[in-house]
């Protein structure tokens, strides 16, 4: 399992766009095969900053995920909203 970690900031613009977004993609988003969750949280001392944090089986679907139509229909929408950088990773946990 695989925990994949995305940090997006956005300008004022782009808040309100990304939330309409991620509600009206959020059930098709956690319901890609191989993922197991998908959590948002904003930054409260930074409100136009936003963090993802999702689990997956493992890097194949993530990276499935990541080339489909889906995805690269919101990455596409949003991208020109950000006002950094989005800095993302993955993360496997040490038993």
């Amino acid at each position: 399992m695989i925990t994949r970690i995305v940090r997006m900031h956005f300008t004022n613009e782009g808040v309100q766009l990304f939330n309409e977004l991620f509600k009206k993609h959020r059930v098709a988003m956690s319901s890609v095969e191989g993922c197991l969750s998908l959590e948002l949280f904003r930054d409260p001392e930074k409100p136009t900053s936003f963090v993802t944090i999702s689990k997956w089986e493992n890097e194949h679907y993530l990276e499935a995920y990541r080339n489909s139509a889906l995805f690269l229909t919101i990455w596409k929408k949003i991208k020109p909203y950000f006002s950094e950088r989005a800095d993302a990773f993955s993360l496997t946990e040490v038993k």
